[in-house]
């Protein structure tokens, strides 16, 4: 563990973390909603400093970021924790766990979980094996900021591009801190009702709107992810209101559709069936939005790039692998249209 930095303290040996949107004012000895950042002695600490939970190279293509560096390979780690609820959550046994009382002693208290990957030693493996992105996911970053910050500096410093996959709830303070040193991130939107944040989410929409405004103007590259879940977001309204909001920052923006798969508390749900991704997409591309993608059913048709001029294939993916990339210096080699993104 380690003394967090985003936190102020207040009366009666309480603190107020800053971490995210969720404010907590956390008592001593307690924790906060994502059950890592604890009040010890009237000061924060951060329990999951330097162990890591999951630790895998992915294709930058799985994160999903399909215009930041295509085919590249990606240092992914991530933590326990989070501070989301999520009933449909695919990583709940990593991200929920501290918050269970007898599980978080085990796994936290006794020191006896995960591998210890301190921001030196991921700086080392990477440069070792060729590796020029490391990749904050699995579970919430913005959780175990300071532990993610020290490792963005010396990635830098490396010249190695450091990406977040986030739930967008991030507070003011942390983007501040971040900004500097993120190249890109993908920011999942699940839905565009404040009733279902509350209710399946457990948090609020309206920071998540305000964070993907926010850090688009800031000029990270960012793409967005809406998982849709038969019965709750998917009607052709609510994807209306997300592919206008999306639109109206920038057609450029990316927007990635993923089918949903009975998880966690979810599972008595149905997956998505193919035909409402497609009606997503159409909807996406009508709104005006130049890139719009399809997730977790492979179509190489939907989850390829093509020039929003001249509608020429440019880069073609199947199943979350890149199996040709046909740009030209980030152009279109036919109309030399100049595709967004970071190539």
């Amino acid at each position: 563990m380690k003394k967090a930095i985003l936190y102020k303290k207040l009366k009666d040996n309480k603190v107020k973390c800053l971490a995210c949107n969720h404010h907590c004012e956390i008592g001593l000895n307690n924790y906060g909603i994502c059950g890592v950042r604890k009040n010890i002695g009237g000061d924060l600490y951060l329990m999951v400093w330097g162990k890591a939970v999951a630790v895998n190279l992915d294709p930058i293509e799985k994160k999903p970021l399909f215009h930041f560096l295509p085919g590249a390979v990606a240092f992914s780690l991530g933590t326990l924790g989070c501070n989301f609820g999520c009933e449909f959550c695919q990583n709940w046994d990593i991200s929920q766990a501290p918050k269970d009382q007898d599980t978080r002693y085990k796994i936290q208290e006794t020191n006896s979980w995960g591998q210890y990957w301190p921001p030196k030693k991921i700086i080392k493996y990477c440069q070792d094996n060729n590796i020029f992105i490391i990749a904050y996911t699995y579970n919430e970053p913005t959780v175990w900021t300071e532990y993610a910050l020290e490792t963005m500096k010396l990635a830098k410093k490396a010249k190695i591009k450091n990406v977040w996959v986030s739930n967008g709830y991030l507070s003011k303070e942390t983007l501040k801190l971040i900004a500097p040193y993120l190249d890109a991130i993908n920011v999942d939107l699940k839905s565009f009702s404040e009733k279902f944040y509350q209710q399946i989410v457990h948090a609020q929409l309206e920071p998540v709107k305000e964070n993907i405004k926010r850090i688009w103007q800031l000029g990270i590259w960012e793409e967005i992810t809406t998982l849709i879940i038969p019965g709750f977001n998917d009607s052709e309204r609510e994807l209306k209101e997300i592919a206008k909001f999306l639109a109206s920052i920038s057609n450029d923006l990316v927007w990635h559709i993923s089918a949903f798969y009975p998880n966690y508390k979810m599972l008595n749900i149905s997956e998505t069936p193919k035909e409402t991704l497609i009606k997503a997409y159409q909807i996406g591309k009508k709104a005006g939005l130049k890139y719009v993608y399809t997730g977790n059913i492979p179509d190489e048709n939907l989850e390829s790039t093509y020039c929003p001029n001249c509608h020429e294939k440019l880069i073609i993916r199947y199943g979350i692998q890149m199996i040709e990339d046909r740009l030209v210096k980030g152009k279109c080699p036919k109309c030399g249209t100049k595709i967004e993104g970071r190539f």
